[in-house]
């Protein structure tokens, strides 16, 4: 069975489980990974991030949810509904460096007068993690993961990823593809699903690029802060950033 069959095969085992949760939360894409999680976990945790030359701007990481309560959290990493299957956050938050947090607000605040709110399903993310995700993900999917080795813009606190959705309902808008989708109806140029579906993508990525970010290659949900090359890979646990202030 290659990649993209194995992938409609798990989508129709979760149909059921999607139609009982009433559509309220999109059930993950899901990859066996290559180890278990929390063997790949102890193994991450006992690493170091690459080194790095050159002076970088300190961090200052901004709690998303205090900058306006209308933006909403769908942190799949810290439950078992992400492309693992497992648990990798021991905390659902989202952060961002201030200048990428602050234009993301400006961003929402847009999108609010067409009718749409934002969804954020990742912001900074401690290196450790990415590392977990590179060691559990099959060669065919590693264009999706960040090379540890390199390090992640999710890693600098100037990458997010997120969707919308509608303000009249709460509910999240579809799109071409769903969330950590490991197939090419991630892509941002996809040109399948439907007219709609490609419409809120765009308007999205509109709105997010309206302010400085620009969306990934390979992911329609995933946007790097332009200022991104000025901060260093940060590999903080969301433990030790305290509640609604900044990491310095």
């Amino acid at each position: 069975m290659n990649f993209l069959q194995s992938f409609h095969f798990r989508l129709c085992g979760f149909l059921l489980a999607l139609l009982q949760l009433g559509f309220a939360q999109e059930i993950s894409f899901h990859i066996t990974p290559l180890r278990p999680v929390e063997q790949l976990r102890t193994d991450a945790l006992k690493k170091q991030p690459p080194h790095e030359q050159g002076t970088f701007l300190n961090p200052d990481l901004v709690e998303l949810v205090k900058l306006d309560p209308t933006i909403k959290l769908d942190i799949r990493y810290a439950t078992a509904n992400n492309f693992l299957g497992a648990p990798v956050y021991t905390q659902a938050r989202a952060f961002l460096q201030r200048p990428a947090a602050e234009a993301l607000l400006r961003a929402h605040r847009e999108l609010e007068t067409q009718g749409y709110g934002l969804i954020i399903h990742d912001g900074y993310r401690p290196w450790y993690v990415t590392k977990i995700f590179w060691d559990a993900t099959p060669p065919e999917g590693k264009i999706f993961v960040a090379d540890p080795a390199q390090g992640s813009r999710h890693n600098r606190g100037c990458a997010v990823d997120l969707t919308l959705y509608d303000l009249k309902t709460g509910q999240p808008i579809e799109m071409t593809g769903g969330y950590y989708e490991m197939s090419p109806r991630s892509f941002p140029n996809y040109p399948g699903g439907t007219s709609l579906q490609r419409w809120h993508r765009d308007l999205l990525r509109r709105a997010m690029e309206s302010e400085g970010f620009t969306v990934y290659e390979s992911e329609w949900w995933h946007f790097d802060y332009k200022d991104w090359r000025e901060y260093g890979i940060l590999n903080i646990p969301f433990e030790k950033l305290s509640i609604g202030s900044a990491a310095k």
